[in-house]
């Protein structure tokens, strides 16, 4: 019973599932035959949109060949116009080229000779108290080298207006305040004198022009021969002064800036040109020593001739106490003790002329060795970096030659006072030997008289 009870709800169980999957497919049927529905209505639409666009673009296309043609037909009427234009501006630069005729080869001329004067105005010194002069000049120019614009009758004026005033301005002495530049690039205004176009001084110095208008004081001052008139120039009212001028416009003035004084040039000597003038000095101060010592011994021993009674304050009179110590002896045995008394009295005297001598000779031997050690460094600079420049090789070369001066500078004075020295003590020894010899003399006299009695 249980058994048949069990298959009858499986049967039953089966029919239920078999009608709801009959039910699940027709409803997926009738989906998709509404979604093919849906489909086929958008793809209708879509073409019609695109049926409808491909019509727009068909007349936008249209359009723009339209645009395309006029703008063609535009283009050739404006290439026509610029073929029309070309022609019509060579015809013009014809009838312009006939119509100047020889304005062009004046207007050359005026071209060249306004250069020349802008040159010289730009570095002249009459435009520091005559400012904008530059201006009119720099319109003439422009102006004569542009062929579109042409100088009116005013700009060519302009040219030798500014020439007459160039003349003038070249003979006049000028006062006025003007802004210059120091040593250090400080600006102060100042009180400066223009002498024609030959320079500038103010308060006792000398200034330059740079080419960019501006007024500097000039590095290192000329010598004092030239710097000495500047301040009675400036002083001075009325009348004739002397002052040194540069006719050549500053280039002289810059040699003198350029030129070494004598601290740079003994610098220029380096280490043996140092050692040269230490042993030129020494030398020097050991003759003068030797020569006033000579000198006042000179004196006391003129003085001892002059008295009877022997000093031992000179040489002399030293001899001569020998002399007066050794009355009894013999002849031979007094010549011997005064050529002994004189050798005693001659180192002093020849004291130093060793040293002094021996300078004068080592000094120029010096001065050589400096010379040739300089040309060597000289050669060195050439190997490496060539003779590009003239100017440093003569720089090295005048470097190396300043050690031969200063072993002159010391050679001479030395050898000049060895010379004096020398003489002096020579001088003295000979009245020593000459007095010795006299006294030898009589006291020989004496002895051979003595002896005859």
């Amino acid at each position: 019973m249980k058994k048949f009870i069990a298959s009858a709800a499986l049967v039953a169980l089966g029919f239920s599932a078999s009608a709801t999957a009959q039910d699940s497919m027709s409803d997926l049927l009738n989906k998709v035959r509404n979604g093919r529905a849906s489909e086929e209505q958008a793809h209708k639409e879509r073409e019609a949109e695109f049926r409808q666009r491909r019509d727009q673009q068909q007349q936008l296309l249209q359009q723009e060949r339209q645009t395309q043609r006029r703008l063609e037909r535009e283009s050739a009427r404006l290439e026509e116009t610029r073929r029309n234009n070309e022609q019509e501006i060579t015809r013009q630069l014809e009838i312009q080229r006939e119509r100047m005729g020889q304005l062009s080869e004046l207007f050359g001329v005026l071209q060249q000779a306004a250069g020349d004067a802008k040159s010289v105005i730009s570095t002249s010194h009459v435009s520091i108290d005559n400012a904008g002069r530059m201006e009119e000049i720099d319109t003439l120019v422009q102006k004569a080298s542009n062929d579109a614009e042409l100088p009116s009758l005013a700009d060519i004026r302009a040219w030798p207006a500014q020439m007459m005033l160039e003349m003038i301005g070249s003979s006049q002495v000028v006062t006025f305040q003007h802004t210059v530049i120091g040593k250090d690039g400080t600006k102060s205004p100042i009180q400066l004198t223009r002498i024609g176009d030959f320079g500038v001084i103010g308060d006792g110095k000398y200034f330059e022009l740079k080419p960019d208008g501006t007024v500097h004081e000039l590095v290192r001052q000329p010598p004092s021969r030239f710097l000495g008139t500047v301040s009675p120039f400036e002083a001075s009212s009325s009348g004739v002064q002397a002052l040194g001028i540069d006719p050549t416009r500053g280039q002289l003035l810059s040699l003198e800036v350029e030129k070494p004084n004598l601290e740079e040039r003994l610098a220029q000597g380096g280490e043996i040109g140092y050692i040269t003038l230490g042993l030129g000095a020494i030398g020097v101060i050991l003759a003068i020593f030797q020569w006033l010592y000579l000198t006042l011994v000179n004196g006391k021993v003129k003085k001892q001739i002059r008295s009877e009674t022997p000093s031992l304050d000179n040489p002399l009179g030293r001899v001569l106490s020998v002399y007066e110590n050794n009355k009894s002896v013999d002849v031979e045995t007094l010549e011997l003790k005064l050529d002994e008394a004189i050798l005693k009295e001659t180192p002093a005297l020849e004291r130093f002329l060793t040293i002094v001598k021996l300078i004068s000779a080592v000094a120029p031997l010096f001065g050589l060795l400096g010379t040739v050690t300089g040309m060597i460094a000289t050669f060195q600079a050439i190997t490496l970096f060539g003779t590009g420049d003239p100017s440093q090789m003569a720089g090295g070369i005048s470097a190396a030659l300043m050690t031969t001066v200063e072993g002159l500078v010391v050679a001479i004075p030395t050898l000049l006072l060895h010379s004096f020295v020398s003489g002096s003590s020579k001088s003295v020894i000979h009245v020593l030997e000459e007095q010795s010899a006299g006294i030898i003399a009589v006291h020989a006299e004496k002895e051979n008289a003595n002896a005859s009695a």
